[in-house]
């Protein structure tokens, strides 16, 4: 086995939550070593939607402008059609941010462009193709993890394991964190779908029917379409056969009709099961969980890797002069990171619960649908939408960049 490597902090995870903890902890000066366990970012149907509290930390960066030249769709409202009507549901044009609107951005090129930039700073490490395989520990505390590498087993020894690792996080179950599961009625099942110039504008289009949900959202040449199912019922779906599935998506959004023969087979079909859960605690002695590690979450409002990116900011915020002291003091700062940030956590998912008991399940069981009363507000009175654009796009407690810059950059 080659020699340990020792960092003050060694981050689980290179999606992200991980890549905006290392980056920032490596800008104010923290040693990091960032571990992803594939060899690069390309992964379809990961979380692409770029919000405006994301946007604002970009902003707090200096990165806002250079970040915004990647090909990106701005939407900056968002609509449905719900039992054969369109409703409008949210208006992100006038909330107090940097850049009121959600970038749709592949989630690649927002992870290789923060890697980039975090590069320029000497104390930023990335090791790929390392895929940790269990926690080292000292004297009752995490003190790093074992990985394994193309080259063999390698040890990484730090301070500090931030596990950014994901709902299946390996760092969480080493760890023995008890999770709470908080139930989820459905899962989505994500296709490609091609997309051509006489397609409709440039914004997710979620269509609700009775027994039948599904969103397209735009991309470069096509659509990333998601087809709502009820829990469980993939391996059905898929005994039935793919022609009974085309059927399916045609009938859930007729506007794809003329071409769900691009899907093949099962194959061009990526089953996402949710989940909603949270841990009870975030962090043990040297070691703390953030983004899906510590909370997984719904699909709904496409909130996950913003509410992880948040984690991220006040993780940096909170800790980063707290490296400064011992391991003792590095401790007992950690549940701070949890207290700051579950409040708002809880009231996200206590939302997608409720969107989930009230609207979700109904929408699956139901035989006719019709927009319930409260959505044709929000067509008479279009300021009722900044409401939900601003739990969407902000969240509860939005974190702003507190940590300092305190190394100079690399020469570019």
């Amino acid at each position: 086995m080659a020699a340990p490597i020792q960092v003050q902090c060694c981050i689980v995870g290179g999606g992200p939550a991980g890549v905006m903890v290392g980056h920032l902890l490596a800008r104010a000066g923290i040693d990091v070593l960032v571990l992803e366990k594939h060899g690069d970012f390309l992964r379809d149907f990961r979380g692409d939607t770029v919000h405006p509290s994301t946007l604002q930390a970009m902003a707090d960066l200096g990165l806002l402008e250079d970040f915004l030249k990647l090909p990106h769709t701005k939407v900056d409202q968002l609509s449905g059609e719900v039992g054969g009507q369109v409703v409008h549901l949210a208006d992100f044009r006038h909330l107090p941010v940097a850049a009121p609107f959600i970038a749709l951005m592949p989630q690649w090129d927002f992870l290789n462009f923060l890697v980039e930039r975090s590069r320029r700073f000497p104390s930023f490490g990335l090791m790929m193709n390392a895929k940790v395989a269990g926690l080292l520990t000292e004297a009752g505390r995490v003190a790093g993890v074992a990985v394994q590498t193309p080259d063999g087993p390698q040890e990484i020894r730090a301070r500090l394991v931030i596990a950014a690792d994901g709902r299946g996080s390996a760092v969480r179950a080493s760890a023995g964190l008890k999770m709470q599961d908080l139930g989820a009625p459905m899962d989505v099942l994500w296709m490609r779908l091609s997309r051509g110039p006489a397609d409709p504008p440039e914004a997710p289009l979620g269509r609700l029917s009775a027994g039948r949900m599904f969103i397209a959202i735009p991309r470069e040449g096509y659509f990333q379409c998601g087809y709502v199912a009820a829990k469980g019922s993939f391996d059905s779906i898929r005994a039935a056969g793919i022609e009974a599935f085309r059927r399916e998506v045609a009938l859930a959004s007729p506007a794809f009709a003329d071409r769900v023969d691009e899907l093949k087979s099962f194959d061009d079909v990526h089953l996402l099961t949710v989940t909603v859960d949270r841990l009870t605690q975030w962090s043990k002695p040297g070691l703390l969980c953030i983004g899906d590690a510590a909370h997984a979450m719904s699909p709904i409002g496409g909130v996950g890797i913003n509410l992880a990116i948040q984690d991220a900011i006040a993780a940096a915020n909170l800790l980063h002069d707290a490296f400064e002291g011992d391991d003792e003091a590095l401790d007992r700062r950690l549940p701070a990171v949890q207290a700051r940030r579950e409040g708002a956590v809880k009231a996200i998912q206590g939302v997608q619960l409720f969107v989930q008991k009230q609207v979700i399940s109904q929408v699956l069981a139901a035989q006719t649908l019709k927009p319930p009363a409260v959505l044709k507000l929000f067509d008479g009175f279009p300021i009722l939408r900044r409401v939900p654009a601003r739990v969407i796009g902000m969240g509860f407690r939005m974190e702003r960049v507190r940590s300092p810059e305190r190394l100079t950059k690399r020469q570019a």
